[in-house]
């Protein structure tokens, strides 16, 4: 209790803190979108239900893993070298994720652009829930791992970590019905998401074959791309409400 008076009168870890806390959430952005786009393939009566379960597992995964700090630290630690180049546990990860994202985020295009209907029957909307749920949390674990190995990295004090987390799983599931109902309501944004998807797997793959790819060139495309959208869309707007008058 004594440590954790100490630690509140600290303006350092004050600082650790606000930084922490900023970073889980951009973090967490990547984390939203895919959960977003999955899980607005699924019936409406069931999308909510994943949504909460999806993000209440990217929480458990991430305390777990700050209550297993001293091994996930030696996550970073070579298992063995290829060409001289050393590989180790996060890096596999990371690049397995990567892989996962380049995949999913090129198989939900196809979909988009396939003019073939598919039908859903009761089975495969099963199946559908089941499946959405474990994508979920293979994704959940890959940024999990990542954000805590970049939180240590920053600070050394677990509690600080673990309000940064809570701050950024509530801040997701705030964001996550109204960022999952712009998505369905504008086309076009998915394709957007789509395309942040595959910019964020190829930087994981990267991240894991060493090549360290500066996060705000990444955040800072997206911000802009979706600068653009958010125009596009309010030009669409006014363009149908136009018409729609007459106008």
């Amino acid at each position: 209790m004594d440590s954790l008076i100490t630690l509140a009168s600290d303006p350092t870890a004050w600082a650790a803190l606000a930084t922490l806390v900023v970073m889980e959430v951009v973090l967490g952005i990547d984390n939203l979108i895919f959960i977003s786009i999955l899980t607005n393939k699924l019936p409406e009566e069931h999308q909510a239900k994943a949504r909460r379960i999806g993000i209440g597992l990217a929480l458990i995964l991430r305390l777990a893993l700050l209550g297993s700090v001293a091994y996930i630290v030696q996550l970073t630690e070579p298992v063995f070298e290829v060409f001289g180049k050393g590989f180790s546990w996060r890096d596999l990860i990371l690049i397995a994720g990567g892989l996962f994202l380049l995949w999913k985020a090129t198989q939900e295009i196809h979909h988009s652009l396939d003019p073939k209907p598919e039908t859903q029957g009761t089975a495969k909307v099963q199946i559908g829930f089941a499946a959405a749920i474990g994508q979920i949390l293979i994704l959940d674990l890959v940024f999990s791992i990542d954000s805590i190995i970049t939180a240590v990295g920053m600070t050394e004090h677990v509690p600080i970590m673990v309000i940064a987390v809570l701050a950024a799983v509530t801040v997701m599931l705030l964001a996550a019905d109204p960022l999952s109902r712009f998505i369905a309501a504008n086309p076009t944004v998915v394709m957007l998401a789509l395309g942040f998807l595959i910019m964020i797997g190829m930087t994981l793959i990267a991240e894991g074959f060493g090549a360290h790819v500066p996060k705000g060139y990444i955040y800072s495309a997206m911000a802009f791309s979706a600068g653009v959208e958010t125009l596009n869309i309010l030009a669409r707007r006014r363009r149908q409400a136009k018409a729609a008058t007459g106008g």
